[in-house]
């Protein structure tokens, strides 16, 4: 860690600057200093990741990602960004922050997700508070599925307990169990605290190919009534996605 190396150098530069000072002066000296970094937390964040519970989230920025990295999906681009800087701003929501992005491989979803954690956590994808999950490759047995839902609960319980603003992406929601959705679920809803942990600051984001085939849909019939692709309002693929959603069972949607 950042922090052991600044200790290490502290040790090894002091022998040169103070040799005359006693070993037992030198080492109350030391530990005095290490003690000086970590009881102040805004200077242990200088040498390690912290939690940011009041992370200012820039909507300026998060919106030249967006228009910069993410083309041919402006439904996307003005949902996520109102969602996510409308959430971020607000010092005390009602429930946590969950997007549910549908579509074929390859059209982005992945991407806005690493979009959204690096505009949260300067580590992106790799923060320490941000978690990712692919239904394959973590839950691949049904005949685990009892075991998976205590280790996935415990998972974010003691993770959101350890940060507030803990982010959660969970790819390929179309191949995931029912019953493991299931136990997600109660993290999502209008709950003040579930057994004395409260969710509502936490961001939950769900990636599917499911409704992709009526997204495509919409997006033919709109071509062939010669309507441009931007012309596509939120409230046409709400509707096909709702459809879609009713037809499959292993989706957050329900």
């Amino acid at each position: 860690m950042k922090l052991s190396r600044a200790a290490l150098g502290l040790v090894l530069l002091a022998p040169l600057a103070v040799r005359a000072v006693e070993p037992i002066s030198l080492g109350l000296a030391l530990a005095g200093v290490l003690t000086g970094y970590i009881s102040y937390p805004r200077l242990y964040c200088l040498f390690a990741e912290c939690c940011s519970q009041k992370q200012s989230l820039s909507r300026d920025a998060l919106q030249k990602d967006l228009d910069s990295k993410l083309f041919g999906q402006h439904l996307a681009k003005k949902v996520i960004l109102n969602a996510v800087s409308g959430f971020i701003s607000n010092p005390k929501p009602k429930k946590p922050l969950t997007l549910s992005l549908h579509g074929w491989t390859g059209t982005g979803k992945n991407f806005v997700s690493k979009i959204i954690a690096e505009n949260i956590y300067e580590g992106g994808l790799n923060s320490d508070y941000v978690h990712l999950f692919v239904a394959t490759l973590h839950f691949p047995h049904v005949s685990n599925i009892t075991l998976y839902k205590d280790q996935l609960q415990s998972w974010i319980r003691g993770n959101v307990s350890a940060c507030a603003r803990s982010i959660f992406i969970f790819d390929e929601m179309d191949k995931m169990h029912a019953g493991l959705i299931d136990a997600i679920k109660p993290y999502l809803d209008y709950y003040d605290n579930l057994d004395g942990v409260s969710y509502q600051k936490a961001i939950f984001v769900f990636l599917s190919n499911a409704g992709a085939e009526r997204i495509t849909d919409v997006a033919l019939d709109f071509w062939r009534s010669g309507k441009q692709r931007e012309e596509i309002k939120l409230r046409d693929m709400e509707h096909a996605l709702s459809v879609s959603a009713f037809n499959n069972k292993n989706t957050v949607l329900q």
